[in-house]
Formats: structure tokens, C-alpha cells, sequence
């Protein structure tokens, strides 16, 4: 996969996922792991209030990984 594109394959993981899989699967997009991205998530929820906001409009909008079979 190209650096390119990961933006325009990106979805919801559906198994490294502990409440709506958004970080899972940035974790698997991008080269950052997925307890990374919680962990910054959870630090702008805290300092700032917009980790939670952040994180509840990509799990709203980013779609779930297509189902192949």
C-alpha cells in the first residue's frame, strides 16, 4: 500500500478494536500503532476536549471494512 492512498482505504478495524475500532484502524493505515493513537486521543480528551469530539465524528464517518466471501 502506498502512502498515497492509505487515507482513501482507511476504515474501522474489526479486530484490534476496544470501542468502535477507529484507533485499530488508524493502527493499521498508518505506521503509528494503534495504542499510540489511543493514547493521544485520550491525552487531547483530557488537555484540550477535542479527542473525544475527534474521535466520536470518525467513528461516525469512517465506514467499516468491507466483508470479502
Amino acid at each position: 500500500m502506498t502512502t498515497s492512498n492509505w487515507f482513501a482505504e482507511f476504515s474501522k478495524s474489526e479486530t484490534d478494536r476496544w470501542i468502535g475500532g477507529v484507533c485499530g484502524g488508524l493502527g493499521e493505515h498508518t505506521p503509528v500503532p494503534s495504542w499510540v493513537w489511543r493514547l493521544l486521543f485520550a491525552l487531547l480528551a483530557v488537555g484540550f476536549g477535542t479527542g473525544f469530539l475527534l474521535y466520536l465524528l470518525l467513528w461516525i464517518f469512517v465506514p467499516r471494512k468491507a466483508q470479502t466471501g
